[in-house]
């Protein structure tokens, strides 16, 4: 059974993962009134990333005899000067995630639940690889963001395809 400060920091989780997909819609958007339609796909497919996550939070805790608290979820809406600024910014959110989940792992060692620590060993590797992409497409921004180099980049933002998360929940 899960502890009570565990699960408290789970549900949580979920409103942030939920928050995280609002923002990167958002950034997507912002993308799509400028007729990058390369980035507007990668930042949709980073927002449904983002649901899922918070959708096998929600099962980890039904899974465990727990009650999903859903909270309201913050207005994501922002304004950028330029085309790098989301880039930057998704940077930094996914820092804060890392931040979040490695609370909820503390939490879990410190109470002795390794099966929670174990189900969030998943997600550590996973924001390693979240913050590794966000930081790669600050880089390719920095080095093809002008002119023809921006739709370039753009073009290959377009190739991202979703791909489901491969964690199996027990």
């Amino acid at each position: 059974m899960l502890q009570k400060s565990v699960v408290e920091l789970l549900n949580a989780q979920i409103n942030k993962e939920l928050f995280s997909a609002y923002l990167y819609l958002d950034m997507a958007d912002f993308y799509a009134s400028a007729g990058l339609e390369g980035f507007e796909n990668w930042f949709k497919i980073q927002a449904q990333e983002e649901r899922d996550h918070a959708l096998l939070f929600r099962q980890y805790i039904l899974n465990n005899g727990h009650k999903v608290s859903l909270g309201a979820i913050a207005d994501p809406s922002r304004e950028y000067k330029d085309y790098k600024a989301p880039l930057e910014g998704a940077l930094e959110h996914e820092r804060f995630v890392t931040e979040s989940i490695n609370t909820i792992y503390t939490e879990a060692l410190k109470v002795k639940d390794y099966r929670t620590v174990q189900f969030l060993d998943w997600f550590v590797k996973e924001q390693g690889e979240e913050e590794k992409n966000a930081e790669d497409n600050i880089r390719k921004y920095e080095l093809f963001g002008d002119g023809k180099g921006l739709f370039m980049l753009d073009q290959s933002f377009m190739a991202r395809v979703y791909a489901a998360p491969s964690l199996i929940l027990d």
